[in-house]
C-alpha cells in the first residue's frame, strides 16, 4: 500500500518513507505506528491499542510509545503543538489528522532510480546525482564526483546529463557526452556505482533489485 499526504509518501509494502521527495530513515516500529494511525483515521487510537499492536505480549511503559511518536514526528517534520499529521489526544492516545490519498492508483507515471536496496523517486526538474548533500541520490563513494550527473524530469520524460565528472557517466555502457533520454529499465553508471531507471504507470509497484 502506497499513500500520499502533504509532501510525504509512505510505501508500506516496501517499508519506505519519502519526505519532499527524499527517502527518510525510520525504524520499523515507527513506520508501523504511522500505518496503524493512517488505517484508523479519523479515529484516535488509545495508548493501549497501540501498545498491543506494536509490542504484543510484551510489557512496555507509555514512555516507549511517546518516544516512538516523537521519532515519527521528527521524520515527518511535524510538531506536537501544531500538528499537521500526528495529533496527540490528551490522556487517550494519538490520531492521524491529515488527508491521505492512494499513491498507487492515481494513473500518473512515476519515475524512480533503483540503487542497491533503495528506490529513489525523481521529482519534476533537476535531480542531482553525486556526493553533494542536496543530491536526490547522495552517493558517498570516492569514484563519484560531488556534482557528478543530473536527471532532468519534464512530465513523464527524463534526460540524463553528465556534469563534467572525473570518472564519467555511462548509459547502457556508452559514455554520456550529451543529454540522453531515458527509458524504463535503462542501466546508468556513475563512477563505479550502478543504478537502474524505472518508468512506471500508477498502480504498479517498484521492483527492488538484489544486491
Amino acid at each position: 500500500m502506497r499513500l500520499s499526504f502533504g509532501d510525504c509518501v509512505a510505501d508500506f509494502d516496501a517499508r519506505l518513507l519519502y519526505v519532499a521527495g527524499r527517502p527518510v530513515h525510520l525504524e520499523p516500529k515507527a513506520l508501523r505506528l504511522l500505518e496503524l494511525l493512517i488505517a484508523a483515521r479519523p479515529r484516535a487510537l488509545s495508548k493501549q491499542e497501540l501498545q498491543d499492536e506494536l509490542w504484543p505480549r510484551t510489557y512496555v511503559t507509555t514512555r516507549s510509545l511517546a518516544r516512538l511518536a516523537a521519532d515519527l514526528r521528527k521524520a515527518l517534520d511535524d510538531r506536537g503543538e501544531a500538528p499537521r499529521y500526528i495529533r496527540t489526544v490528551h490522556r487517550h492516545g494519538y490520531a492521524f489528522c491529515a488527508e491521505a490519498s492512494d499513491g498507487g492508483s492515481d494513473g500518473r507515471v512515476r519515475l524512480t532510480l533503483l540503487w542497491a536496496d533503495r528506490a529513489i523517486p525523481l521529482r519534476e526538474g533537476e535531480n542531482l546525482l553525486g556526493r553533494e548533500r542536496e543530491a536526490v541520490a547522495c552517493i558517498d563513494v570516492t569514484s563519484v564526483s560531488r556534482r557528478h550527473a543530473r536527471i532532468v524530469v519534464h512530465g513523464d520524460r527524463a534526460t540524463l546529463e553528465d556534469l563534467g565528472s572525473k570518472n564519467g557517466t555511462f548509459l547502457g555502457g556508452d559514455p554520456v557526452v550529451a543529454p540522453r533520454g531515458l527509458a524504463d529499465g535503462d542501466r546508468i553508471r556513475i563512477g563505479t556505482v550502478e543504478l537502474t531507471f524505472r518508468r512506471e504507470a500508477g498502480g504498479t509497484s517498484t521492483e527492488t533489485l538484489a544486491r
